[in-house]
This record gives C-alpha cells, sequence and structure tokens, in this order.
C-alpha cells in the first residue's frame, strides 16, 4: 500500500536532517573545478540529443525520502517514454567531494540538490545551467514560489540557478515548561528582551540560550544589532563596527557567564539539538528540520510542551535546499522537466509534509497552513511554518558572493576565539576585517 504523506512523516519522526554543507570546499578544489569547467567547455547550454534519454538526480542526504523519490521517478518516466531517471544519494559531509570527483571525470549527474550557499561558486564558475531563460519561457513555474524565497535561494549575479525543493530557515524554538517556571509568558520580541530572559531562565545545568553556528546560522544575533556582514556592493566586508564590537563582547560575558551554551560554539548539528532535547537550554535559534532533531531524542518535547516564535527584529537565515541542473547535461530539458515536476504542487506538499519544512511552493505550503488537519495533526510545524513565512521578507546571513565559504570561515573562526575570551571583541573582528578584505580583493 503506497505510503501517504503524513503515514512518512510519522515513520520518519527521527529525521535529524543534512548536517549542513561540508565545512569548506578547499580554495585549490575550485581552480581545479574552474580548470576543468574551461577545458569541457561548461557555460554553454547543451543541445538536446535524439533517442533514448538518461539523466542522473544526486541528493542530499535523502535517505528517508527514498519512496517518494521513486515515485517522483515512476512517475516521469511513465509520462515520458525513452527517459530513464537514475538516482545517487549521498551524506552532507559526502556530497561536495563526490560532486567534484563526477565533474573531474567527465560524468556529473544531471541534477544535484544542493544546500546553503555552496552553489554560489559553482554558478560563478559555469558549472551550473542558467535557468533564466526556462523561468521567462514558464513564468507559472517562477511564480509558483514565494517571491523572498525563490530570490534568496536562487539569485546569482541577476541570473537564477535554482530551483526551490524545501526551504528551512531560522526561527527561535522555546521551552515552554522553563518559561512557566520562570514566571514568562510569551517569547522575547527585542535582543533586550532576549538576553535579560535568557538570564532569567538560567539555572544549575540549565543555559537559557542556544544557536546553531553554521552556514551563518548566528549571524542574527549581529543583525539585530544592526550588523551586516557586508556592504552593499559585495566588495569590503562592513561587520567591524563599534555595534558589532558590543554585540561579541556581551555574546562572550554570556557564554563565560553559561547563560549562553558553549555548544552554541563548539557544535554543529547534533549536539546542539541533543543539548536542547535534553532540557538543557531554554531557548534554541535553529532552522525548522531542528524541531524533529530534537524532539525525537528529548522526553519532555512536545506539541503542548515547545513554542515558536520569530527572532528578534524577525530576522531569519535561509539554510534552503534546491534543485541545480548541471550545464554540461546533454539533456537540459529533460532535467528541467524533472525539475519542474517534483516541485509542482502536489509534490512540494509531501515535501513540506513529510520533511517537516516549508517548500518555497506558495500553494503547497500555504495549503497545508490552513488545513485544519494538519495544524491539529502537527500544530508546532504549522506554526513553524507560519513564523518561517513571516519572516522571509527579512532575511541575512546572505553574502551572494562566490567566496562565501571562505568569508564564512573567516568570519567565524575569529569570531570563535572572541567568545571562549581568548582575544579581545575589537582585535577579532579587525582580524576577520582583514581576513575577508583579502579574499574579496582576490576575486
Amino acid at each position: 500500500m503506497q505510503n501517504t504523506p503524513l503515514k512518512l512523516f510519522l515513520e520518519n519522526n527521527k529525521y535529524r536532517g543534512g548536517v549542513g554543507m561540508q565545512k569548506n570546499l578547499k580554495w585549490i578544489g575550485f581552480i581545479v573545478l574552474l580548470l576543468v569547467g574551461i577545458a569541457l567547455g561548461w557555460g554553454g547550454g547543451a543541445k538536446e540529443a535524439a533517442g533514448p534519454k538518461s539523466i542522473t538526480l544526486l541528493t542530499w542526504n535523502l535517505p528517508h525520502y527514498a519512496d517518494t523519490i521513486n515515485q517522483w521517478i515512476k512517475e516521469y518516466q511513465d509520462a515520458n517514454k525513452g527517459v530513464t531517471v537514475n538516482w545517487v544519494d549521498k551524506k552532507g559531509t559526502e556530497l561536495p567531494t563526490y560532486f567534484q570527483t563526477q565533474l573531474a571525470a567527465g560524468s556529473p549527474p544531471d541534477v544535484i540538490d544542493i544546500q546553503g550557499a555552496l552553489w554560489y561558486q559553482y554558478a560563478a564558475d559555469g558549472i551550473l545551467l542558467d535557468l533564466t531563460p526556462y523561468f521567462q519561457k514558464e513564468p507559472e513555474v517562477k511564480n509558483r514560489f514565494e517571491k523572498n524565497i525563490l530570490e534568496a535561494a536562487s539569485n546569482f549575479g541577476g541570473k537564477y540557478y535554482m530551483v526551490p525543493f524545501y526551504t528551512p530557515s531560522s526561527v527561535l524554538f522555546y521551552n515552554k515548561i522553563l518559561f512557566k517556571e520562570a514566571g514568562i509568558s510569551e517569547p522575547p520580541k527585542t535582543m533586550d528582551e532576549l538576553v535579560a530572559y535568557a538570564k532569567k531562565l538560567t539555572k544549575g545545568t540549565v543555559s537559557g540560550f542556544l544557536t546553531l553556528n553554521f552556514d551563518w546560522l548566528y549571524w542574527p544575533l549581529f543583525r539585530a544589532n544592526g550588523v551586516e556582514i557586508l556592504t552593499p556592493d559585495g566588495k569590503k566586508a562592513a561587520f567591524n563596527t563599534p555595534a558589532a564590537v558590543q554585540t561579541l563582547k556581551t555574546l562572550a560575558e554570556l557564554t563565560a557567564s553559561g547563560v549562553i551554551s558553549k555548544v552554541s560554539w563548539t557544535g554543529r548539528w547534533a549536539e546542539p539539538n541533543g543539548e536542547f532535547g535534553a532540557g538543557n537550554a531554554a531557548m534554541l535559534h535553529a532552522h525548522l528540520p531542528a524541531l524533529r532533531a530534537f524532539q525525537s531524542q528529548s522526553k519532555w518535547a512536545n506539541d503542548q510542551t515547545v513554542g515558536v516564535a520569530p527572532f528578534p527584529g524577525k530576522w531569519s537565515v535561509p539554510n534552503y535546499h534546491g534543485f541545480c541542473i548541471v550545464s554540461k547535461t546533454k539533456y537540459p530539458d529533460v532535467a528541467w522537466g524533472f525539475v519542474k515536476m517534483v516541485t509542482n504542487d502536489k509534490w512540494a506538499t509531501t515535501t513540506a509534509t513529510v520533511l517537516g519544512t516549508l517548500s518555497g511552493n506558495s500553494n503547497a505550503d500555504n495549503s497545508l497552513i490552513k488545513d485544519p488537519n494538519f495544524s491539529k495533526t502537527y500544530p508546532v510545524v504549522a506554526e513553524s511554518f507560519k513564523v518561517a513565512l513571516s519572516v522571509s521578507g527579512n532575511l541575512t546571513g546572505i553574502t551572494r558572493s562566490a567566496k562565501d565559504a571562505q568569508i564564512k570561515d573567516a568570519v567565524y573562526s575569529n569570531i570563535q576565539k572572541a567568545l571562549f575570551g581568548q582575544i579581545p571583541a575589537d582585535q577579532a573582528l579587525a582580524e576577520a576585517e582583514k581576513a575577508v578584505n583579502r579574499i574579496l580583493a582576490a576575486q
């Protein structure tokens, strides 16, 4: 019997989401990819070959979604005789290296599921197909996506390279039990309230606040205080400001006193979610898949005890997944047709239901939010959808730079030193600024 989306949602309640993209792609890797791309002639659209057609789909850590992906493949193959769709799945820590290897061998997949900002470099190097002509030819496909989500997920240099697949962004989860015990009736709406509440909620082994740190997920702490990452033209660092220095000093002090859990700055995915799920933190700033991750290993977290709200200032960091088409594909139209099908209203509804995060497809996401059965069965998930959509126009942590991975590392490696008191905040930001400006100047 075919699984329904709701059944699949329950069966996958231990899904922890991807661990995020590999911390950094080596600079030399990008040089190699660029040289290989030049040699193979990436960047030009391929002419559709005649006869039987075969494409390969590469996904990011989705073994739990196999039932649905196999249904995609069957539906597309049945509707397009002579077409074969092959599927390869890799863990988040493995996919970038695997993709580079396939590129170097001249046999890359045709469609790739990419997370975060990893695709910026690929787009800059001509490895990805410019999808702008497809969107222009079929505006109804472009219009199916929430505008802010599409722009954040796909636009690079004024061209579109990615079709949204599932689009989690960061929100604030909180422990209602601990809030009630502390006499706090609602989540914080300002940074001053966040700090005050975190201090009040800190007791014994319980910290008041916890955040994920990878892929700029900590940046709302700075953006809520008016700190940008880069200048509007993207040519220089913009974060070394008095407000940033004060923010970093405050975060360091709160970390030293235990108000902010140190796991915020040392863990990645499993550790912060485990800490919050164990009841050792009162607030967790994380993107939507974290809900299932911490609930699956928690005794306290359920639909009555978990709250979800916008981060103060309504700032949110996107950590989107989307489908890109490799520019060297022999069958760009076949690949586009497949991507177009799996992100339509029907399949996007399944994606949002099963994975527990927004799909980016407006009709699909809004239909679930308005569905009383969905809200009754998954009240916290439904509320997280509402919150994420409400802040989709207030996104931060987006550099739109092909050097995003290097910039991210330069900033965080210095900030982390200040957070643990190894160097002063002003020194950390000054050194990060010099490093980022060197990176940008080398473009």
